[in-house]
């Protein structure tokens, strides 16, 4: 079992996109889920910051902490770091006497104690629903766990104004990788966006490892969506590959989002962030230039995942569509994003 740390406020979000790396994910405390089993894919999410080896869990204080390590079967030898969190500061725990007591803990049990390289680090995670403002589900609690797996947080970098070809309202990579992540982007896996503007989407799961075909009727966006992936998924876009060795490969083609040159099948996702209303010159084109997507996404891929600023629940469904998750994002006072998960 494992726990994992969620990133945002969105705890419900981020367990979804944490499904495509992790099995039987559920909510924990706020801030906090529990996994089954996790998947090296983990150190790609964006709304995961780390998922560790589950000891044991308890009432969210210091002592109820101690009380479940000391308990705890520990198979491990070498040196210790302990790390104390006060997830969204819902308990206003001490953090350094967690860490000095746990600590203890590990050190009468022979554990030599390294604060900057250790061989394994305890984290101590303590949180309540009362104390959060945003109001996330689960239970008051502290978890402990190992560090198991730490998610590579590497989005600063990529910000589109540093791209070859950037226009306004480009998505940021932090929301897109973990849109690409619920599709189901991976090595191995197709994913296509057919209104792929500068191609923020496509940059992100061809980094994890997708092949990425992208499609928009504007020769601008394609010339520059082009120039963008030959930049990000090279050697010149990240010069150390280690965090990303198996960059896919791309294909961006001029073409009509109702209309696709694909053949039945041909993708295992399609991912897209729809215009929005005030961005077209006529609002009225809006539903059938969306439902056409929709329903050439249905015919070439299994699973779709749509950005938009309005639902598309209906159009979905009438395009052959189960909605099998539909969140609001809160970009800011005049913007909420609805992302929709459909099979």
């Amino acid at each position: 079992m494992y726990v994992l740390e969620l990133g945002g406020q969105d705890d419900a979000f981020a367990a979804c996109e944490a499904e495509s790396a992790a099995s039987d994910v559920s909510a924990l405390a706020p801030g906090l889920a529990t996994a089954r089993g996790v998947t090296a894919r983990a150190r790609h999410l964006a709304f995961t910051h780390r998922a560790c080896e589950l000891v044991g869990t308890g009432d969210p204080t210091v002592e109820s902490a101690r009380t479940v390590l000391e308990a705890a079967s520990i198979d491990r030898t070498g040196t210790v770091a302990v790390r104390a969190v006060d997830v969204r500061a819902s308990t206003h725990i001490d953090t350094q006497r967690a860490e000095r007591t746990l600590g203890g803990v590990l050190t009468d049990r022979g554990f030599g104690v390294d604060l900057d390289d250790p061989d394994h680090t305890l984290y101590a995670y303590f949180a309540d629903p009362a104390g959060d403002e945003e109001g996330g589900a689960g239970n008051a609690c502290c978890a402990l766990g190992w560090e198991h797996t730490t998610s590579v947080r590497d989005f600063g970098e990529r910000q589109p104004t540093d791209r070859p070809f950037f226009q306004p309202g480009s998505m940021d990579p932090l929301e897109a990788r973990a849109l690409v992540n619920i599709a189901g982007a991976r090595p191995g896996a197709t994913v296509v966006d057919p209104m792929c503007g500068t191609g923020g989407i496509l940059l992100e799961a061809g980094l994890v490892g997708a092949r990425v075909v992208g499609g928009d009727a504007q020769t601008k966006m394609v010339r520059g969506t082009r120039d963008n992936l030959a930049y990000a998924l090279s050697a010149e876009g990240h010069p150390d590959r280690s965090a990303y060795p198996a960059a896919g490969r791309w294909d961006v083609v001029r073409s009509d989002a109702a209309r696709l040159p694909l053949r039945d099948g041909a993708a295992d996702a399609v991912v897209f962030d729809a215009p929005y209303g005030r961005q077209s010159r006529i609002e009225g084109e809006l539903r059938p230039l969306v439902s056409g997507a929709l329903g050439e996404a249905r015919r070439i891929a299994p699973r779709c995942v749509v950005v938009a600023d309005r639902d598309w629940r209906d159009a979905a469904r009438d395009a052959g569509w189960t909605v099998v998750g539909w969140f609001e994002r809160r970009v800011h006072r005049s913007l909420v994003r609805h992302v929709h998960v459909l099979e």
